[in-house]
């Protein structure tokens, strides 16, 4: 019995009982609604980390924020797609090989049912030399503005697209010093995907209340049900403005924070990890 304790007590001091989340805020700077929600959802609320997305047209602002709120841990979202309907963005690059007639990025990473083939990165004839110097021209605009930066990221999976591209993620990652050992992180999971007639907010609670010791990440994009919201969309994913509104409150909920108090539940960021 005493061993068992001994055991136990061993593994509490070394960090094995703990829980630590990761609450990740993806897309600040892609609109002005992201922009406050990701800083909302960090000042009040769980969040302790986001992604800056560097080509986007509100960029400028979301590098005043960030300077503003020194504590956020800031990864950089490197971008090749442009996605939604509305408003587009381009490289900061003349990075020809992977935009479409318009000049602007692709919209999609890979073909659905509502993007062809010729409207995606994975099947645009993609130069990697060209793809180096856009995602180099992204990481050093952003370190140049923002202080904070602890590591990458890829929006919407693009490193996937091609061995290449992985390679060429990891090989910037290494050299720009951002790189981060995640093998040992596990998802916390999606509240969407819980427990049908119970409302967003109890799905995240009850997710909450499962995790065991361990490291988790949670992947989310707050947002604002502003006009401004309402207009950004793309063909089948139209409710764009009231889904993200919806994480916002979810991140920000006094009920969330005492769940996570009661648990025992340490908040991390990327940086955290990397120590």
């Amino acid at each position: 019995m005493l061993s068992i304790f001994v055991l136990l007590l061993f593994q509490t001091l070394n960090g094995q009982q703990e829980i630590k989340l990761l609450v990740r805020a993806d897309d600040i700077g892609s609109s002005h609604n992201a922009n406050l929600a990701c800083i909302e959802s960090y000042r009040n609320g769980i969040v302790r980390s986001v992604e800056i997305m560097v080509p986007c047209p509100w960029y400028p602002e979301a590098v005043r924020l960030l300077n503003e709120n020194p504590g956020l841990d800031v990864g950089v979202h490197l971008v090749l797609n442009s996605e939604w309907d509305n408003y587009k963005w381009r490289p900061l690059t003349n990075a020809s090989s992977i935009t479409d007639a318009d000049g602007y990025f692709f919209p999609m990473v890979w073909p659905n049912a509502n993007y062809p083939e010729n409207r995606t990165l994975a099947h645009s004839k993609w130069d990697i030399t060209e793809v180096e110097l856009e995602l180099r021209a992204q990481i050093e605009l952003a370190l140049q503005k923002i202080p904070q930066i602890s590591h990458l990221s890829s929006h919407m999976g693009w490193t996937s697209v091609s061995p290449e591209f992985k390679e060429l993620y990891e090989k910037l990652a290494r050299e720009y010093n951002l790189e981060i050992d995640l093998s040992p992180v596990k998802s916390a999971g999606k509240y969407f995907q819980d427990e049908p007639g119970k409302s967003p907010l109890q799905n995240f609670i009850a997710m909450i209340e499962r995790l065991e010791p361990g490291t988790y990440l949670y992947v989310e994009h707050p947002g604002l049900n502003t006009p401004e919201a309402q207009a950004i969309y793309h063909t089948g994913y139209e409710n764009v403005a009231t889904e993200r509104q919806t994480v916002t409150d979810i991140f920000t909920h006094p009920d969330v924070k005492k769940a996570i108090i009661q648990k025992g539940i340490r908040l991390v960021s990327y940086k955290d990890l990397k120590k």
